[in-house]
């Protein structure tokens, strides 16, 4: 793969080094080229091209691909909140169910769980510990009570990987249903929705998938969608919703039930261009190249004295780097990178973080590296 060819796809490499997609990520450049395309279609043709819900399906059918699912399991959501929401409101509870998740997600997957504390359902937080969510404290917090295990792919924070293979098979063995807020992992680690054995997942496009804000996809196992109660609801929820006339109270069979409304167009035609190009490089490649980005970016700053948080095994280590300085201000830190250097890096839960992507070169990685400041 020419990783420096591929650099012409994102023009943000001309004014930053931008090494932040576990924020809000830049577009690529098939992205911006897929809303224009909307536009233009919008402005000369209107909806009377053909164009706009054709384009709605093949979109549909290449986010199923990226995550080995079917295209009737897959539609399309605001942001991850709004997916999480329609499981947490949709599935019918009882008082003493429990929820179980982690003390480090980030809050969206918490709220829309706490706000069922009020019909009697309880939070059981498994605690981070050194960076890491141990599988075995999961799993021993899964009773005869818990109906849902909800927990990110990748930890924003962290940026420890959930062995979600593992988690998914224990929760079908035991009935559990798994909903996983896939944001920090879509467009950079794999997820196999099968072979992980996940019932639910959300993620909005605006990180690792390289898309704009405000588009996203929503997954639920076929098996399931009888049972995920639709909480909104629309023409395009019901099977004969376009009879205007009439009002047909019968839904999609399939994921088309929790389609309400008018689609994010634009959003669509970009999501569409930006998962087409992470589909032509390939993920087992994508991520093969985060994570030599990411072992690169964390031995440098190992070796300038700052403590790792992320943890490094193949096995848990994703794109994000979180890291720690004993003697250094981390806000004063990333003004300084930004204003001084260009380079664009965050801070989450008192830690550095840094996230670069594929496009991202070995020279843009040991410049952050050079201009931390040493221990």
């Amino acid at each position: 793969m020419d990783w420096d060819a591929l650099r012409q796809e994102f023009p943000v490499t001309r004014n930053y080094n931008f090494q932040d997609h576990a924020a809000v990520a830049p577009l690529c450049q098939r992205a911006a080229d897929g809303a224009r395309v909307f536009l233009q279609e919008a402005a000369e043709n209107g909806y009377l091209g053909g164009k706009m819900y054709k384009q709605i399906e093949a979109t549909r059918q290449r986010a199923a691909q990226l995550i080995n699912a079917n295209a009737d399991e897959v539609t399309f959501i605001k942001n991850t909140t709004e997916g999480i929401n329609w499981v947490s409101n949709g599935l019918s509870w009882n008082t003493g169910d429990n929820v179980v998740t982690t003390n480090v997600e980030y809050p969206a997957n918490i709220y829309a769980w706490q706000a069922l504390q009020s019909r009697g359902v309880h939070l059981n937080m498994v605690l981070e510990e050194d960076g890491r969510i141990p599988i075995g404290k999961l799993i021993a917090a899964i009773n005869s009570r818990t109906r849902v295990v909800t927990i990110s792919s990748v930890q924003f924070a962290s940026g420890y990987r959930t062995d979600l293979a593992t988690l998914g098979e224990y929760c079908a063995r035991k009935g559990v249903l798994l909903c996983v807020d896939a944001i920090q992992s879509l467009g950079a680690m794999p997820i196999d929705v099968q072979a992980m054995h996940i019932d639910f997942l959300a993620a909005d496009g605006h990180k690792w998938m390289l898309a704009p804000e405000g588009c996203g996809i929503f997954y639920v196992r076929k098996e399931l969608q009888g049972h995920l109660r639709p909480t909104c609801i629309g023409v395009f929820s019901m099977k004969k919703g376009t009879d205007f006339a009439h009002y047909n109270f019968e839904f999609h069979d399939d994921i088309r039930r929790y389609d309400s409304g008018a689609f994010n167009m634009p959003g669509i035609f970009a999501l569409g261009g930006s998962i087409d190009m992470l589909l032509e490089i390939g993920l087992e490649r994508i991520t093969a190249r985060i994570m030599a980005l990411t072992n690169r970016l964390a031995e440098g700053a190992r070796d300038k004295g700052y403590r790792l948080v992320s943890s490094r095994s193949p096995a848990e280590a994703s794109g994000i780097v979180s890291f720690i300085s004993d003697v250094h201000d981390h806000e004063e830190i990333r003004r300084h990178l930004k204003a001084e250097h260009r380079i664009v890096i965050s801070v989450r839960n008192g830690r550095l973080r840094a996230s670069p992507h594929i496009y991202n070169s070995e020279k843009e990685i040991d410049r952050l590296v050079e201009v931390l400041p040493r221990h």
